[in-house]
């Protein structure tokens, strides 16, 4: 069966849907806002029901525009987003606590003793940005009931009533045994977690229900981590290659092939995806804040929104001797110290937008690049290029900033949506075992490459202020005791 799959990918922001021919490509798409709430205490909430409204609205917009029907569903989701739920009735027991919350700080702290066995066992630091210290804060500040879970398995539990997850998503929450690609007892019991109800563990490419969402019944066949979803999407398939994702924060995601890669450099290591019980294994990098960074300047009135990067970047040659560290949610690899907040220096009466504008977009491409160079130093070898994705990869003055620092290619990916592209091609997958790889996923085409336009030595120069200011911080904010200070330290 080769017909149309719909491709839902339910993102922070919003959920992005897609109709895909394996013959005439994206046929249809339909989209819907999700408006997470920013408290205090590092708090990030939102309304479950959001997140299920808006995968139903924008998949029915998609079918609607496509005009005709699909053979299979495809659902991608945010990774580290939890919420407790009951299994019965299916209703939320709490808010879904957002990937970027960091109100699981102080419980990261106590279980500080046993970091390195959590990254041992999972290959994930000890961070509140991961699942399993949301859910233990959720039993521990607001219900003992139901289930406790990733966002994505209520919604397909939601969508078809099975209670599963895929292998990279179960990767994400630090539960899971990196090597038996199965729930950890040991790691559920460092958590207090140990008597709970867990979703099985299932391949990307398997049929898990039917679904009446989007009309008469039809197989869910695909369920992939958003992340995962973008590198298979990209054809970042062999071991050495690598992407980075520019959407809310940025992710850069390397394979390393059929076998875990214990880093020694602060980035995490997980499963890419479980294709036909073969699992295959990436590290991974994230920058916490990137558009949400734009997002800042434009609260400020600095500019406009995205889109005034570029002219208003243009307006001067260079950032003016002004440095920015974005860390406005904290560093995250190669650093994991959430409990840092960001800089500013270098400022003067001249001091302009277009050099807050500059220092912004160098502050996230030596962010960047300090995950290339993990990458590199954990492969024993550089990386030769850099294939890149989302929103702000619009931003010329963004890409050449980052091929000028990283000193290599950077291909800007020409097709859009590629998480959604990504979950897709796994949805085929999963309709069709008789397909490979290599059958579902795009031709890798760049819409643009961008090459180094400054010496080695200059990008040494830019790097060198970026990584100083980055040394005043970690000088003038202590480690505090946990694991997630020592992961990259």
């Amino acid at each position: 069966m080769t017909g149309p799959v719909l491709a839902v990918d339910q993102g922070t922001s919003g959920t992005k849907a897609l109709v895909i021919c394996p013959e005439r490509g994206v046929i249809g798409t339909g989209s819907a806002a999700v408006e997470p709430r920013y408290g205090a205490g590092g708090s990030v909430e939102v309304d479950p029901m959001s997140l299920l409204t808006s995968v139903v609205d924008a998949g029915r917009q998609a079918l609607a525009d496509a005009g005709e029907p699909v053979h299979a569903v495809g659902l991608a989701n945010q990774g580290e987003t939890v919420l407790a739920w009951d299994p019965a009735s299916g209703e939320p027991l709490t808010d879904a606590i957002v990937w970027q919350d960091r109100r699981a700080e102080p419980l990261c702290e106590e279980l500080a003793p046993h970091a390195d066995e959590l990254t041992r066992l999972t290959g994930l630091p000890l961070d509140p940005y991961f699942a399993a210290p949301k859910m233990a804060w959720i039993r521990r500040e607001r219900t003992r009931d139901g289930v406790v879970t990733t966002s994505d398995a209520w919604l397909v539990h939601r969508l078809t009533g099975a209670f599963v997850t895929d292998a990279a998503t179960a990767g994400r929450t630090q539960l899971l045994d990196l090597d038996k690609v199965a729930w950890s007892p040991e790691a559920l019991g460092i958590f207090g977690l140990d008597g709970e109800r867990m979703p099985e563990v299932v391949d990307a490419d398997g049929p898990v229900g039917i679904t009446t969402a989007f009309g008469d019944g039809i197989p869910l066949t695909g369920l992939l981590v958003d992340q995962q979803a973008a590198l298979l999407a990209q054809s970042v398939t062999e071991p050495g290659s690598a992407k980075c994702t520019y959407g809310t924060g940025a992710f850069l995601l390397a394979q390393t092939g059929s076998s875990p890669r214990r880093t020694g450099s602060g980035l995490v290591s997980c499963v890419a995806w479980r294709l036909g019980g073969h699992t295959s294994y990436c590290l991974d990098g994230q920058v916490y804040t990137a558009a949400s960074a734009v997002r800042w300047l434009t609260d400020l009135g600095v500019i406009a929104g995205a889109a005034d990067l570029d002219p208003v970047g243009s307006s001067v040659p260079d950032s003016g001797g002004v440095t920015f560290v974005p860390a406005l949610a904290g560093l995250a690899a190669p650093w994991w110290r959430g409990d840092l907040r960001g800089s500013l220096t270098g400022l003067g009466l001249d001091t302009g937008p277009g050099h807050l504008v500059r220092a912004l977009c160098e502050g996230i491409a030596a962010q960047v690049v300090e995950l290339t160079d993990a990458v590199a130093a954990d492969l024993g070898r550089p990386l030769t290029g850099l294939r890149v994705d989302g929103g702000l990869t619009r931003s010329a003055l963004l890409m050449q900033t980052q091929a000028d620092l990283l000193q290599l290619p950077v291909e800007v990916s020409a097709l859009p949506d590629v998480t959604a592209l990504g979950v897709g091609a796994v949805a085929r997958l999963g309709m069709d075992a008789a397909l490979t790889t290599d059958q579902v996923v795009p031709a890798w085409r760049p819409s643009a490459v961008y090459e180094p336009r400054i010496s080695a030595s200059q990008a040494a120069e830019r790097l060198g202020r970026f990584r100083g200011e980055v040394a005043a911080l970690l000088d003038r904010t202590p480690t505090v005791a946990k694991g997630a200070g020592t992961a990259g330290a």
